[in-house]
This record gives structure tokens, C-alpha cells and sequence, in this order.
């Protein structure tokens, strides 16, 4: 498992389009502006330029035990933040299982979960605030794939996870995660470019109205295509891959179509929302509410998956030897 490291200076791939990044407008101050229309490029369109951090501990899908509550209280919403701000700080690891000490991984230090956003759930159409039902066709999907996860998880790098073999992590959409819930946005006449930091993730969004690529050319995070209604930037994504698993369920890429809106609120705020269609999964689309904040003193840290990452080898040795073992043991069990 890789962790985070201190961001220092652009990133090289990212440094091309670091320098036709505009130059704040001259006079602006972003600190005093309420109107979105305030934020503007150079060029005229809304500036939604920045680092941007998505993490939160409100949860994709609402409790069972919250149902028919779209809101927290206010003293639940401090309880669960002091909870995410100290879960596996040095004073309360002493209460951990050696099972839950190993789940949480790293210290407090290297969590960057953020804080609730007062909601129940991520989720805000449907309103109960759960995934809509599956269809048989992706039940069956996901029944297939645990089977054979099981009885291959361990053949060959190529049947791990994407996120250890350090290709691709948050997906696009996003869901967040324990750190590096972070979009760096950057803007230029006719294009946007959106860098995840974790594992280097760099979307090129057109907004010329050039038409997708053709349908045999698939991509892990697909293919993303801008334009702007009034003040909000309004992004399609389609062609996935049919290999990416998107919410766990493999194969769901060919069909997966998200519709991403960002909307610059204020200087902090940037309202997120994407909407999920995905006929061959789920019996009907899905929308999730996501705010971007710029939270006081945030910081781009660099996500390093490749550096130091001995898991890949670790865990198929293991898996060898294991094999081996079971080998000699039905060998000798038939002597």
C-alpha cells in the first residue's frame, strides 16, 4: 500500500498545461465575491481553477438505521467528525482489535478523510438516498465475478485490483477515500484538465463539441467531453473500458455513462454533482451531491503507488508458497 508524500513543485506531466494555466484577473478578489459570475478567466468563461478537496465521511449510501432522514443534527455531525479525527490516533489505539488495528493501516497522521457534509448520504436522487436495485444482468455479473475472484484472485498480477497494480485508483467519477480526495482543476481556451493525484490521473476535457472517440477505442476513466451551460461546466464521460470495475461491478464500462456539473459557488466552494446512467447495472440513474472545498492551509500531497510498492511481489510469492504447501500436504495425506 503506497502513502502520501509531500506535493513539492508542479508535477512534469502536468507542466505544459501548468503554464498555459491563465493568471488570476487582475483586480479580483476572490475572498470578497459571492456571485459566481465573479469568477471569471481571462477569456470570459467561469474560473473554476484550484486545488479542490472532495473528501468526506458522509457515505455513499444512506444507514439503513438513518432511513427517512435526509440530514443529520448538529451534534451528530460534530460526534461523527471528532470520531473520523481521531479514529486511529496513538490515545485510542489501545481500543482497537489487532483485526481493526491492521484495517486502519497507518497512523491518524496519513488520514485525510475530511468531515461530514451534514447530509445522511452522498446520494441525493433517489431519495431514500440508496443505490437503485440491480438488474438480473448485472446480479449475475456480480455473482460471476466473486466466483471467480475467489478462485483466481491470486493466478497473476493481471487479476489484482487496478488500484495495487498502481493503474488507476478513484475512477471518474469519484467516490472518496481514506486521502488524496483531490481534483487540481486547470483551465485554458476550449479545454479543462482535471489531475486525481492518486496515481496520476490527468483528464483532457474538449470543449469544442468534437465528438468521442470511436467506439472500439476504450479507456480505464473513458473518454470526457465538455460545455457550459451558463455558469456550469457540464461534462459527459463515456467508453470505458469494458475491464474497468466501476463500484465493484466488472464489465459495467461499456455501458457506463456519468454526467458530471461544477458550479463555482464562492471562493471555497465549488458545487459538484454527477449523475450515473448505467442501464446494464442499475435499474434506473443515480445522482450524487459532492461539494469541493478549498479547506484553510489544504495541501496537494503526492500519491508515490510505484515507490517502494512490494505488496504486488509480496502477495504472489505468498500465494505460491501457499500452493506449494497444500501440494506437499495432499502428497504426504496420500502416502
Amino acid at each position: 500500500m503506497s502513502r502520501p508524500k509531500k506535493f513539492i513543485g508542479p508535477l512534469a506531466a502536468m507542466l505544459a498545461v501548468v503554464l498555459l494555466a491563465p493568471a488570476p484577473v487582475a483586480g479580483q478578489d476572490p475572498t470578497a465575491a459571492a456571485d459566481p459570475a465573479a469568477f471569471r478567466t481571462p477569456w470570459g468563461d467561469p474560473d473554476l481553477q484550484g486545488i479542490w478537496s472532495y473528501a468526506t465521511i458522509t457515505p455513499l449510501q444512506r444507514p439503513t438505521a438513518l432511513a427517512g432522514r435526509q440530514y443529520l443534527t448538529d451534534e451528530e455531525v460534530a460526534q461523527q467528525n471528532q470520531d473520523a479525527a481521531t479514529r486511529a490516533s496513538s490515545e485510542r489505539r489501545a481500543e482497537l482489535t489487532p483485526e481493526r488495528d491492521l484495517g486502519l493501516a497507518y497512523n491518524q497522521v496519513w488520514w485525510d478523510r475530511g468531515t461530514s457534509t451534514g447530509r445522511t448520504s452522498l446520494i441525493v436522487d433517489p431519495a431514500d438516498g440508496r443505490l437503485p436495485p440491480l438488474t438480473p444482468e448485472a446480479e449475475q455479473r456480480r455473482a460471476d465475478g466473486q466466483a471467480y475472484r475467489r478462485a483466481h484472485q491470486f493466478d497473476s498480477w493481471e487479476d489484482r485490483p487496478l488500484q495495487e497494480r498502481c493503474m488507476t485508483y478513484q475512477r471518474v467519477p469519484p467516490v472518496p477515500s481514506g486521502y488524496n480526495n483531490t481534483y487540481h482543476i486547470l483551465q485554458t481556451p476550449g479545454q479543462v484538465a482535471i489531475l486525481n493525484e492518486m496515481v496520476h490521473d490527468v483528464r483532457f476535457i474538449p470543449l469544442d463539441g468534437r465528438p468521442h472517440v470511436g467506439q472500439h477505442i476504450r479507456q480505464w476513466n473513458g473518454d470526457s467531453r465538455g460545455h457550459w451551460e451558463n455558469e456550469t461546466l457540464v461534462v459527459e464521460t463515456t467508453h470505458y473500458s469494458d475491464k474497468t470495475t466501476w463500484r465493484g461491478f466488472p464489465g459495467a464500462g461499456r455501458t457506463l455513462r456519468a454526467v458530471e456539473r461544477f458550479t463555482r459557488v464562492d471562493a471555497d466552494t465549488i458545487d459538484y454533482q454527477f449523475t450515473i446512467y448505467d442501464p446494464t447495472t442499475y435499474t434506473r440513474p443515480w445522482t450524487v451531491d459532492l461539494p469541493l472545498t478549498t479547506p484553510p492551509g489544504y495541501v496537494l500531497y503526492e500519491y508515490a503507488c510505484h515507490e517502494g510498492n512490494y505488496a504486488m511481489a509480496n502477495v504472489l510469492i505468498g500465494a505460491r508458497a501457499q500452493e506449494k504447501a497444500a501440494q506437499e500436504g495432499a502428497t504426504n495425506g496420500s502416502r
